[in-house]
């Protein structure tokens, strides 16, 4: 079997996306064998349970683990991405970008948990498997052990960064058809400009209605 060792050497974004994406800089050693090729799943988890949260923080991340006296049992790892990624043939050492799309989406508990947070860093685990494809002469097809992984602190600064790319200044909601369906004749009839106005409207009309009882 190949032996093989991964490190992750930073996150950054990558500016010419079509969407949201970080870019993982991986490292990947091979000492005693000629590596023709890599097949590799990447597995990239957040590990919530590393870092420190402010009562700001916290507060907003009730919807995903509870209130804080439950942390202990509640703050379980957090799935970012599984992503393919193939790497050209290589001996001894070589370093390369794993992209990894990122949404913005809240119903997805990745981006609601970055949304949450102020700043500071999120650790992040990458677990690697696949196929290597090594040997001096002709190809010998060996497994990427289970248990090789990588770890990472990531900036929340970079993930706000690929979002803003593509979103400054904005969110995003998926509403079911029946809802979209009600708000668009609710904007048609207001004859509102933009979705911003209409839900500002409704805000507004709620927050008189819940004073005026």
């Amino acid at each position: 079997m190949t032996e093989l060792g991964f490190a992750c050497t930073g996150v950054t974004t990558d500016p010419h996306a079509a969407g949201p994406t970080l870019v993982f800089r991986l490292r990947i050693t091979a000492p005693a064998a000629r590596v023709h090729a890599l097949a590799l799943r990447c597995q990239l988890r957040i590990e919530p349970a590393r870092r420190g949260y402010g009562e700001a923080e916290g507060e907003r991340l009730a919807d995903l683990f509870g209130e804080r006296a439950r942390w202990g049992t509640t703050l379980n790892p957090v799935q970012l991405a599984q992503v393919p990624l193939m790497v050209p043939g290589f001996t001894g050492e070589t370093e390369v970008d794993l992209p990894v799309p990122c949404t913005y989406d809240m119903d997805v508990a990745s981006a609601r948990y970055f949304r949450a947070l102020d700043g500071g860093e999120v650790p992040v685990l990458l677990l690697f498997s696949g196929t290597a494809f090594a040997g001096p002469g002709g190809f010998q097809v060996t497994p990427v052990p289970w248990d090789r992984e990588a770890s990472v602190r990531m900036p929340v600064a970079v993930w706000r960064e690929a979002i803003d790319r593509h979103f400054p200044g904005c969110g995003w909601l998926r509403l079911p058809e029946d809802v979209m369906d009600a708000l668009l004749a609710y904007r048609s009839r207001r004859a509102l400009p933009s979705w911003e106005a209409t839900v500002r409207e409704l805000l507004t009309a709620t927050a008189l209605k819940g004073a005026a009882r």
